[in-house]
């Protein structure tokens, strides 16, 4: 496209919406970095007369230039005095500007194409050349957006097959997807709510506000031990046990710019300890299937005394099957057998 305009490059952006992680050409990378470090995306003047472009009430073309959002006068002003024109795009020997708008989803989008002063500024003849592209434009976005979304689901669905309840946002927060076990911790303290996650724990949500802003707008993303992605933030409830949340990239298709999936929240709630596979308990130690049930249940903090309870046995035996239990497994205390069958946690 910038080829059939002649121009020195272009970005993809949704309206209104100015983040680190737009697609651009290779000739714009660069410029686009320091865009975004230096904070000239705050100080765009075209971003708020595209804003109010969109916000007229008169119909909107699929295409417009510097032209349809500043007049004559306005433009030799800006050549001369404002800091966007003058500072920012020289470093790219940039000056004029054209887009396309198309819609994805209901919500505006824009291929944003630059010329440089040598290139001239963009005519009515040269967008109209682009115009029929702003349907097929739409339907391949929404297509990408559907392709992200059936892969976002695997990738919470597959989370959840091994215990690990999990949430996908957006990158403005915006909850896009839960799988079953981070919706069976939700409750009141901690839930979902406008399609928002909402946390009690003012301090928990400011810490997640903070990683995940710092990470939007271009910042290293966070690291815990390691070196690894993601650092654990501790969500306090008053009367239940905390739940430990966790957050981490999203990468591959499922980070598709028209669905906007920025990051996976996973969740440990403390008040519901995950329990190993009877069946690979039982295979790793050579236990019974009656004594992997007893020790998965020493492990989840229970006593002998709960445990014949709940399975309506003599604590003798209980007592009997965790001997077996300690002896087999090469443990002597209950905290130890935790220990040991947290690692093997399917």
């Amino acid at each position: 496209m910038c080829r059939a305009v002649g121009a020195e490059g272009a970005s993809l952006r949704q309206a209104g919406v100015r983040t680190s992680d737009v697609p651009y050409t290779a000739s714009m990378e660069d410029l686009t970095q320091v865009y975004f470090k230096e904070g000239w995306h705050l100080r765009d003047i075209r971003v708020p007369r595209v804003q109010r472009l969109f916000a007229s009430s008169d119909p909107i073309a699929p295409v417009f230039c510097d032209s349809d959002m500043f007049s004559y006068d306005e433009m030799r002003h800006l050549f001369r005095k404002d800091a966007y024109f003058n500072d920012f795009l020289r470093q790219g020997k940039l000056k004029w500007g054209g887009w396309i708008r198309f819609p994805v989803m209901g919500q505006p989008w824009l291929v944003a194409f630059q010329r440089t002063d040598a290139q001239g500024p963009f005519e009515r003849d040269d967008m109209l050349r682009l115009s029929p592209l702003a349907q097929a434009l739409t339907e391949v976005a929404d297509l990408s957006a559907v392709v992200g979304r059936s892969v976002l689901t695997g990738v919470l669905d597959g989370l959840h097959l091994v215990q690990l309840p999990a949430l996908a946002l957006d990158r403005s927060g915006l909850v896009l997807g839960i799988n079953a076990g981070a919706d069976a911790a939700f409750d009141s303290e901690f839930r979902v709510r406008n399609a928002r996650l909402f946390i009690r724990d003012g301090k928990a949500r400011q810490a997640l506000e903070h990683m995940t802003s710092d990470a939007v707008r271009g910042g290293d993303f966070p690291r815990g031990p390691n070196n690894q992605a993601g650092s654990i933030i501790v969500a306090r409830r008053e009367t239940k046990k905390p739940i430990l949340m966790k957050l981490l990239p999203v990468h591959g298709a499922a980070s598709a710019p028209f669905l906007g999936a920025k990051f996976i929240l996973t969740l440990t709630d403390l008040e519901a300890p995950r329990l190993s596979s009877l069946e690979t308990i039982s295979e790793a130690f050579s236990l019974t299937g009656a004594e992997a049930k007893v020790a998965s249940m020493i492990a989840a903090g229970s006593s002998p005394e709960e445990i014949a309870g709940e399975l309506r046995v003599s604590r003798e035996t209980v007592r009997n099957q965790i001997k077996a239990i300690f002896r087999k497994t090469g443990t002597h205390r209950q905290s130890e057998l935790a220990v040991l069958l947290s690692r093997i946690q399917t």
